[in-house]
């Protein structure tokens, strides 16, 4: 069995060892390190880059430079997706992001990650499980999502949150581990608002 069947199973896998990750990861990677020595004024660049790393996107998105990802053929956005400075996704398998998403600062989507097994870990092997973000998400300044996680529509993740388990839709959630807060209401509509 190959390591990509092995990752598509969700098994241990040994990414490090196998040369057509390797390759995918330097391509992604350096047209990341392009994307991120880009002068801040050239628009026109940046989307020519990111449409070369992103697999699938459904409208125009932006993301502040500096942005990581180790594949970039994984991830998926919508329409009206931005994210802040200093987003890091680790797309070992599917990452989707719905339509208005929002991300602020400092955040990482991590769809791989190492087992607790110290043997396995030293010998480089890693999983990786599917994340998805619903539509109309704001996610809060340094947030982790962690594998295998899916955050339901209109729901705000309140920032240094650690999510570790699915988040229903239109909910506030926070916290480490994150955790349902509330429901957001149809006050929350005029909370900020203007006079």
């Amino acid at each position: 069995m190959t390591e990509k069947e092995k990752l598509a199973l969700g098994v241990l896998y040994d990414p490090y060892h196998c040369e057509e990750f390797f390759k995918e990861r330097e391509i992604c990677k350096t047209l990341c390190q392009k994307y991120n020595q880009l002068p801040y004024g050239d628009y026109e660049g940046r989307k020519e880059i990111l449409r070369r790393i992103i697999g699938k996107f459904a409208g125009d998105f932006i993301i502040e430079p500096p942005f990581i990802c180790d594949y970039g053929y994984n991830i998926s956005v919508g329409k009206n997706f931005y994210a802040n400075h200093n987003l890091v996704i680790l797309d070992a398998t599917k990452v989707e992001i719905g339509d208005n998403v929002f991300i602020a600062p400092d955040c990482g989507i991590y769809a791989a990650g190492h087992p607790l097994d110290v043997e396995d870990r030293n010998a480089g092997l890693e999983y990786a499980f599917p994340v998805k973000i619903g539509n109309n998400v704001w996610i809060g300044g340094h947030v982790c999502i962690m594998p295998g996680v899916t955050i339901g529509d209109n729901t705000v993740i309140a920032g240094g949150s650690v999510v570790v388990k699915d988040i229903p839709s239109g909910v506030l959630a926070g916290g480490n581990p994150c955790r349902v807060i509330r429901k957001i209401t149809a006050e929350d509509k005029n909370k900020y608002r203007r006079l």
